[in-house]
């Protein structure tokens, strides 16, 4: 019987030894489509790598990345050739990337996507993140009416987004109850006039909610702000700016002129879709039944939108901003 015993205990170590030594299932692979720009854009592009390394702390994955010039043809070319990486997911970064997902998808039925700001593609393998717009302009209007000094406020925004922003920032200022008047101006490209025509109106606070880089806007206000020829008693004009759809240089000197940031926390949602992948699910709440579209819209409630206030004024104001702007969006 000890002879049989040793021998059995035997069997046993070696099962084990060979089963610690075989190797190892290859590491889960994530694939990024970044958007043109690439890596320092300081937009949505590193955005999405705070989401890879805020992954990174949580989970094993390999990475591989491209980088668009931004034409459909060439967006499509660097989709097509991550798709023979064996890529638990595909993340495609930003909407324009939606003319080139959709029929990869359908292409490709076995390989699973992923689109940051975007929710058009209906196929069960393309998760669609997208952000409470509304939700944070909710933020940036209350914000707004509870810092102005001469009680005119305004928003400036492209007329493709109008009808979220404005929604969102409107009733922001009526949340606020404050006594103010609100300035709504939509333009694509000519922010800096926008601005340039608001402080002649007496606006002190201007929220952006465009897109690439807000330095113009910013030089107006520092210059009006510091101009020889400014009215006496005339307020400070302040501003408030959406992240990461724009980016802004401040100074010691100038950064007291802005307000806050509105954010859109895509380095949350980006490591949402690589938890999933790793763990081989998705993101698919149902975000248009009748459409068939899936994933994921970031609100204020899942902290996929935030508010960071830059003013120490402003700050003292921080949880009654976000009880009003949680009250109004509840679940």
């Amino acid at each position: 019987m000890k002879i049989r015993t040793s021998f059995s205990i035997a069997i046993l170590v070696i099962a084990s030894a060979i089963a610690t030594s075989a190797p190892t299932s290859a590491a889960t692979n994530i694939c990024i489509a970044y958007d043109t720009g690439g890596l320092g854009d300081r937009s949505f592009n590193d955005a999405t790598l705070a989401g890879v390394k805020k992954a990174q702390n949580q989970f094993t994955f390999t990475i591989e990345g491209v980088v668009t010039d931004g034409t459909t043809a060439d967006r499509t070319k660097r989709l097509r050739a991550l798709t023979a990486k064996n890529c638990a997911t595909i993340i495609a970064v930003g909407a324009e990337y939606a003319k080139a997902v959709a029929p990869l998808a359908v292409e490709f039925p076995n390989t699973q996507f992923a689109i940051i700001g975007d929710a058009s593609i209906a196929a069960l393998n393309v998760t669609s993140i997208t952000f409470a717009e509304v939700e944070g302009a909710f933020l940036a209007g209350y914000s707004s009416a509870l810092t102005t000094k001469s009680g005119k406020i305004a928003m400036i925004t492209t007329p493709s987004s109008a009808d979220n922003y404005q929604n969102g920032f409107l009733a922001g200022v009526a949340a606020s109850k404050k006594n103010v008047r609100t300035f709504v101006k939509y333009t694509a490209t000519d922010i800096d006039s926008a601005a340039k025509a608001m402080i002649l109106l007496g606006i002190d606070v201007i929220y952006t909610a465009t897109s690439g880089s807000v330095d113009n806007v910013f030089d107006v206000i520092v210059k009006a702000n510091t101009s020889k020829t400014r009215k006496k008693g005339a307020s400070e004009v302040n501003l408030i700016i959406n992240e990461p759809d724009l980016y802004l240089t401040v100074t010691p000197a100038t950064s007291k002129y802005l307000l806050a940031s509105v954010v859109k926390r895509v380095d949350i949602a980006v490591s949402d879709v690589i938890g999933r992948a790793v763990n081989q699910s998705q993101l698919s709440d149902v975000l248009d039944a009748k459409a068939g579209i899936y994933g994921h819209r970031y609100t204020i409630a899942d902290k996929g939108i935030e508010i960071v206030i830059k003013s120490k004024t402003l700050a003292a104001q921080s949880a009654a901003i976000n009880a009003a702007a949680s009250a109004a969006y509840a679940r």
